[in-house]
């Protein structure tokens, strides 16, 4: 018997850390700290560039 409360406690343990994580990811969306991730990613730009190692790695996937 106590086995299974045991597993009944750590599931009810594990819904409550996965809630709390839901609820502080909406408020890391919420302050904003994504748009800027996402204007850095903008910056880099370019796009896809075939450089040397790229075409070293497709030389090396022909059969």
């Amino acid at each position: 018997m106590a086995r299974k409360e045991k597993t009944a406690e750590d599931r009810r343990d594990f819904l409550k850390l996965a809630s709390l994580g839901t609820v502080l990811g909406g408020a890391a969306i919420a302050a904003g700290g994504t748009a800027e991730a996402a204007e850095s990613v903008e910056d880099a730009g370019g796009g896809y560039r075939e450089s040397e190692h790229v075409k070293a790695y497709y030389r090396s996937a022909r059969f």
